[in-house]
């Protein structure tokens, strides 16, 4: 069955949510992040999605009191992403409480880092930031396209040794309309090994049940359930029926 992985996305070590990854459309939610982790502890959640999307921009972690926080909650698994530059920032993600962290920005530009991470960490403790627009790769917090082919860019990795992908659908993000499922419904025929992660777009419980008909391994799910499109008590009863 799918995983359910709720986003939270920190700004200013506040939980925000963007629309298309446009820092400009940013609206704060009230609830903080830790309480947001123990409140998606308590109805069974094992694992979160987090993004300093501060460190994203900045290119290294920023807000590490709030990440701290999210990660001594119980019961949580932590893939952290945004800003994860540099051999200093993985070890202080880890430091911090991280399960694994999100090789983005730096998997386009320094790919010789990122192999040696796999090595050195393994393959467990990296995931692929495989997000696109259009078909490419765009990075730095969604705000650079990098041109690379998004299914030359996960042929690359994964002979690389990558096992876990975090896909974005950018021009979906925070919209509300549904996820890209052709293209993950292609990743997962082409790899059916892979562990498939999507995001951008979740706006019901529908559309999950439908990556979950195209068996996709995990889902992320943000403004859907920070809007009441999606219940906590919803997700509980999917949990429970797996």
């Amino acid at each position: 069955m799918i995983k359910i992985i709720p986003a939270i996305d920190i700004i200013d070590g506040k939980c925000v949510r963007l629309t298309r990854g446009d820092y400009e459309t940013r609206k704060i939610y009230d609830i903080d992040p830790q309480s947001a982790a123990k409140r998606y502890a308590d109805i069974g959640i094992k694992r979160l999605h987090v993004v300093d999307l501060d460190g994203a921009k900045a290119g290294h972690l920023v807000n590490d009191t709030a990440i701290k926080a999210i990660c001594s909650v119980a019961g949580s698994d932590i893939d952290l992403g945004g800003g994860i530059q540099s051999d200093a920032d993985i070890r202080k993600a880890f430091t911090l409480g991280a399960k694994q962290i999100i090789a983005g920005s730096i998997a386009a530009w320094e790919s010789a880092i990122v192999a040696r991470w796999l090595v050195e960490y393994g393959a467990d403790k990296i995931i692929l930031g495989a997000d696109f627009k259009h078909g490419k790769i765009a990075v730095s917090g969604w705000q650079e396209s990098t041109g690379f082919d998004l299914m030359t860019y996960l042929d690359d990795y994964i002979s690389r040794g990558i096992k876990t992908v975090i896909s974005t659908d950018i021009s979906r993000d925070g919209m509300l309309e549904g996820s890209a499922e052709k293209t993950y419904e292609m990743i997962k025929l082409r790899y059916p090994g892979l562990e498939l992660i999507a995001s951008g777009g979740i706006s019901c419980m529908d559309d999950i049940k439908r990556l979950n008909d195209l068996n996709i391994d995990g889902v992320i799910v943000g403004k859907a359930i920070y809007e009441d499109k999606i219940s906590l008590n919803e997700i509980k009863g999917f949990i429970s029926s797996c």
